[in-house]
């Protein structure tokens, strides 16, 4: 039986051939050159010297829990969020599994000034060029997705687009494969994709394999202020917190109660 993480790799994959074979390359190249990254480690480091560094993640559903905020509208809740604190934004360009777009980071990108990462399933260059052309400042790439030979194309995309990396573990393996490839940000994510479990101790665990000069991230699972102290005593820079803040009435006030 395949896992979540598989049907989503699958679906990611078809959809990627079917833009690239009816986009105009040219045009997305020129849309690319258009935006200039603001520098998503630099921010996330420059915050982390004073305080807890949020990547606040724009996501209206997910496959493990659903509709997770039927009001959605990322505009205002980009700059609801930037206003609130967050560092950064996070957001979900997957359609099929999460109700995301990439227009709708091409629209938030446009109306705040903190950096923006492309949640995504990365598993073409043409990807980097849509992030960029959007808006992103960085992208996701997931260890457990893809070998490292092909991780690494897409870490030398990003950079020779000018963005960021922000690389996803879940384990030491991955972490130790991780390591090899040298990205920006190393983020643990205490959300299993294969089953969707969620143990934030998974994060705490591997906090002290994360090397200096990386900006360390915990990501999934964080619900509290407590839950971000405890992260932040065990090493970690910055927290990508997305379901605890799209349930609340006001993200931006949840926001503000986890940072202090």
């Amino acid at each position: 039986m395949s896992t979540h993480l598989e049907r989503i790799l699958a679906n990611t994959r078809v959809e990627v051939a079917a833009r690239k074979a009816a986009t105009d390359l040219s045009a997305l190249e020129t849309s690319a050159a258009a935006h200039t990254p603001r520098g998503f480690a630099r921010a996330l480091n420059e915050r982390a010297k004073i305080a807890p560094a949020v990547i606040a993640e724009l996501k209206k559903a997910s496959p493990s829990k659903g509709l997770i905020r039927a009001e959605f509208e990322p505009v205002a809740l980009g700059k609801e969020l930037e206003a609130a604190g967050a560092t950064c934004l996070s957001i979900l360009t997957d359609e099929v599994f999460f109700q995301g777009g990439l227009e709708n980071l091409r629209r938030v990108s446009a109306e705040v000034t903190i950096p923006c990462l492309r949640k995504d399933f990365m598993v073409d260059s043409f990807q980097v060029v849509e992030a960029r052309a959007a808006g992103a400042d960085c992208i996701l790439l997931i260890m457990a997705a893809l070998p490292n030979d092909e991780l690494r194309i897409l870490r030398d995309a990003a950079r020779s687009y000018g963005l960021d990396v922000l690389c996803e573990v879940h384990d030491q393996q991955e972490l130790d494969r991780a390591l090899e490839l040298d990205c920006e940000c190393v983020g643990v994510n205490s959300r299993n994709l294969k089953t969707f479990d969620v143990s934030i101790e998974r994060a705490v665990e591997l906090a002290s394999q994360l090397p200096e000069g990386v900006v360390r991230v915990a990501e999934s699972g964080i619900t509290s202020r407590q839950d971000v102290e405890n992260l932040r005593v065990a090493g970690f820079d910055a927290f990508l917190i997305g379901e605890t803040l799209m349930r609340q009435p006001s993200p931006g006030a949840m926001l503000r109660t986890l940072i202090g």
